[in-house]
């Protein structure tokens, strides 16, 4: 801490404050380590690419099939922009998430009018939105997001995204009557171990 200038008197921040301040302290600290936790989990991931010679997922591998586009994988924690192993494990983790708690809790009744695929894994638009979503539950149901937190990801997140998803129209509208549908795709076949 810097030293205050000679001649004038030492800060003094009022006792009613302190509590203002230690949260917002505590706020700052615990931010900058959830930082430091995705910042170490993006520096393995690419660690892990490096030493496989993977350094292309989805979204990396468009950006190097345009003009001008760089080979370096963006720094997201977003799911279309993993690969290999970290986008295996990041879509495990979602999928226990949607089946533990987003179709038990939210799910409703299969129709074709309220369309779902059991193989959502298979349609990238559905990992897409339910990986944003899941982003989005997982910070604004922490204690730090405050009371409304939930009600925000109702409103702002969870709503928009069954309405897209289960839309007749949405990425699910032919499963129902078709569960052959062509849209049945993995976005990210990772290699073996050792390849």
């Amino acid at each position: 801490m810097a030293e205050p200038a000679q001649g004038s008197e030492p800060i003094r921040v009022p006792d009613h404050d302190l509590d203002d301040l230690v949260s917002t302290v505590a706020k700052l600290v615990t931010e900058s380590r959830k930082q430091g936790e995705t910042l170490a989990r993006l520096t393995d991931d690419e660690g892990i690419r490096a030493e496989h010679g993977d350094n292309e997922g989805p979204v990396a591998a468009s950006a190097a099939a345009e003009p001008g586009g760089s080979q370096e994988a963006p720094a997201s924690i977003f799911i279309l922009a993993l690969a290999g192993p970290a986008y295996v494990e990041e879509l495990a983790a979602l999928t226990s998430w949607v089946h533990d708690l987003l179709l038990p809790v939210y799910g409703r009744e299969i129709t074709t009018g309220r369309p779902w695929c059991e193989q959502w894994q298979e349609h990238p638009e559905a990992v897409a939105r339910l990986h944003g979503l899941w982003l989005a539950w997982q910070q604004l149901t922490d204690v730090e997001a405050g009371l409304v937190g939930p009600s925000t990801w109702h409103r702002d997140h969870l709503d928009p995204t069954l309405l897209q998803l289960r839309t007749p129209e949405g990425p699910f509208g032919a499963c129902t009557t078709s569960p052959a549908r062509p849209n049945h795709r993995l976005l990210a076949s990772p290699e073996p171990a050792g390849a």
